[in-house]
């Protein structure tokens, strides 16, 4: 059966010169590919499989750390890793409708600022929660997870308060702190839903899911769902805004 992959199309932007490899269910690469997707980027994707020893060893041969995302630039002789640095440099090397990081001093590092956020205090309390699953009988670590959830709790709060009058994160426009709040919020509200408690952040999350460019990310990603190890499963379906709050 051919690869889900297979069907993806790319735009017109950067003349076939860059790679991006990944893996469709990555949280994390799902930040670059909203990226290229806002711009119509042209890039080839390339999905990683650390399980299979030639997929894996290929990606080293790019990368030698082993972690994805990692986008290379053939063109210029660079290979680009982590998520938010792949984004500053389509910024740099493929600028397009789409500026991520504001041009305005004090909007950059507030993009920064919240970029940072959803990484440290909801991503990663999230992979916390979903990689202690994987663990062995005997080697979980409820307390580590309690914690986990306890931190997406309090960063739903803060998240709350600053969704308050905003359609996206900084300023007035899509950019860096939606790219990573999309992926971020999208998976805790799998494992810690918030509907109930939070309106304007699942609120947010429903914006970020009606984007053209987020929406074509979960549909791709969409046939890896059931990989997910935990119940439920992710899913495309809109959240529900508690109180038609939104």
């Amino acid at each position: 059966m051919a690869s889900p992959m297979a069907r993806i199309e790319t735009g017109d932007a950067a003349g076939g010169a860059l790679k991006l490899y990944f893996h469709p269910l990555a949280s994390f690469c799902w930040k670059p590919l909203i990226a290229l997707y806002e711009n119509a980027i042209e890039f080839e994707p390339v999905v990683v499989d650390l399980g299979d020893p030639a997929s894996a060893a290929a990606f080293r041969a790019v990368w030698p750390v082993g972690k994805f995302p990692v986008l290379r630039d053939d063109r210029r002789g660079h290979t680009v890793a982590e998520s938010t640095i792949i984004i500053e440099y389509l910024d740099t090397c493929c600028a397009g409708r789409v500026r991520f990081v504001p041009a305005d001093g004090d909007l950059a590092w507030q993009a920064r600022m919240w970029d940072r956020f959803h990484d440290i205090y909801v991503h990663e309390p999230m992979q916390k929660i979903v990689g202690d699953s994987l663990r062995p009988e005997g080697g979980k670590d409820a307390t580590g997870v309690a914690q986990a959830r306890e931190q997406l709790r309090r960063s739903c709060d803060i998240l709350e308060a600053r969704m308050s009058g905003r359609e996206w994160m900084v300023g007035d426009a899509f950019g860096l702190a939606d790219c990573a709040a999309a992926p971020a919020l999208f998976y805790a509200n799998t494992v810690e839903p918030f509907a109930d408690t939070h309106p304007l952040v699942v609120a947010y999350l429903a914006r970020l899911m009606r984007r053209p460019s987020f929406a074509r990310v979960l549909e791709e990603a969409e046939p890896w769902f059931a990989m997910f190890p935990l119940d439920p499963k992710p899913t495309r379906a809109l959240p529900v805004v508690a109180a038609n709050k939104e």
